[in-house]
């Protein structure tokens, strides 16, 4: 009997695949330094995990409405006014499980077969793989670190054809850790209204920025024409180390909201009631809880970065935001360990965990194959042990 095709077609994820590889040595009782999964190693702040609590105590239990409870989608209405300075009515928002979740949704409401989306790389892995369980087409865009990773309109313009439909971008950026300036958003904002395409703004990382001179814009925010052809997608589980509570949300057009709930209504039915409840708290509550991780997080960054750049032979922008550093290996290519040559960053990562134990992630799913992406979303004393490791590797290549 055949499967579907289109199921057949999904790449597995590279960064899952890294990450079994490392769980699998563990369990074999190697010291294992995992660089993978971006996950922040917080716990959930107490007030939260305690709303959590108190609404299974409280017994709320059951189903909500499919596109969330509307306490929360209004407290996400007061977030993107404060935060962001973006207008939306309730009924405009929709809370899923997961900012994938909402991403997903993003894309089987607008998307018809065939229809293309523009993704700058580096990019997320999931992204060309959403779009084409959707029925689109990805059309990858190259873009260069000479350009700070950011597109320039003559890679816009040479990516669009007539079957366009949509532009993702994303600030702070996965895996690169840079922040879209105002200017780059204004360009991409006159393209999409010129060209009459949608804007999907994955916002995820907006909390977790370490420059001063740095901030969060939303492209919404930039105008009546392209605030009417953007879909703003965020969620909780980065700033607000909420990973495992599968909360995300979409703001969007109305109509494009609705064919969203329609479509949550069918898939999933609702997200989860208690995580609602934990995420009212978080969104409503101090932001103490984020400031402190956003600390952390810089001496991290401040750390990596510069362990990373005494290294000889491989080099890496220093990350605005996010809690990734995004490394260029190709300097390694044609040297060998132990008679393994290295002719790939896939080849530089499987022979830094086979040798040194360190996972990193190969980013060719990245769109970006002489790169690896290393998070630091973990404690300071693993950052230290894996650099060793990693300077000890590269200093061993002959």
């Amino acid at each position: 009997m055949e499967l579907s095709r289109k199921a057949l077609s999904i790449k597995p994820s590279s960064t899952m695949a890294i990450s079994s590889k490392a769980a699998q040595l563990k369990a074999e009782g190697k010291d294992i330094v995992t660089f993978g999964v971006g996950e922040p190693d917080f716990d959930t702040p107490e007030h939260i995990r305690k709303a959590g609590i108190a609404a299974i105590e409280n017994g709320e239990t059951r189903y909500t409405a499919a596109a969330g409870i509307p306490a929360l989608r209004q407290a996400v209405c007061d977030k993107l006014k404060r935060d962001n300075g973006l207008d939306y009515e309730a009924a405009q928002v929709i809370i899923s499980n997961g900012a994938k979740h909402s991403l997903m949704n993003v894309f089987m409401a607008i998307l018809n077969e065939g229809d293309e989306v523009i993704i700058p790389a580096p990019y997320w892995l999931s992204y060309s793989e959403m779009v084409k369980i959707a029925g689109g087409k990805p059309v990858v865009v190259h873009t260069k670190k000479e350009n700070q990773f950011m597109l320039t309109k003559e890679e816009l313009e040479q990516a669009y054809t007539d079957k366009t439909k949509a532009l993702v971008i994303t600030s702070p950026s996965n895996p690169t850790g840079m922040v879209t300036s105002y200017e780059d958003l204004k360009m991409v904002a006159d393209f999409a209204v010129g060209k009459d395409i949608f804007v999907i703004s994955d916002e995820i990382y907006e909390k977790l920025i370490y420059e001063d001179d740095k901030k969060h814009i939303s492209i919404a925010s930039l105008g009546e024409e392209i605030y009417k052809r953007t879909i703003v997608i965020n969620g909780v589980s980065k700033s607000y180390a909420m990973t495992g509570w599968r909360i995300g949300f979409a703001a969007a057009p109305l109509e494009v909201a609705k064919l969203m709930a329609s479509l949550q209504s069918h898939m999933a039915s609702n997200p989860n009631t208690i995580a609602q409840a934990a995420t009212l708290t978080a969104l409503n509550g101090s932001q103490a809880c984020v400031d402190e991780m956003c600390i952390e997080f810089k001496k991290r960054r401040d750390y990596i970065f510069e362990r990373e750049e005494a290294i000889p032979m491989i080099h890496a922008l220093k990350p605005e935001g996010a809690f990734y550093l995004f490394v260029d290996v190709a300097g390694t290519y044609g040297k060998k360990h132990d008679g393994m040559e290295i002719q790939s960053a896939a080849d530089f990562a499987s022979i830094l965990l086979d040798k040194k134990f360190v996972a990193v992630i190969p980013c060719a799913d990245f769109g970006m194959p002489d790169f690896i992406r290393l998070s630091y979303a973990t404690s300071m004393e693993l950052i230290k042990k894996g650099m060793d490791r990693i300077e000890e590797l590269v200093n061993e290549l002959k």
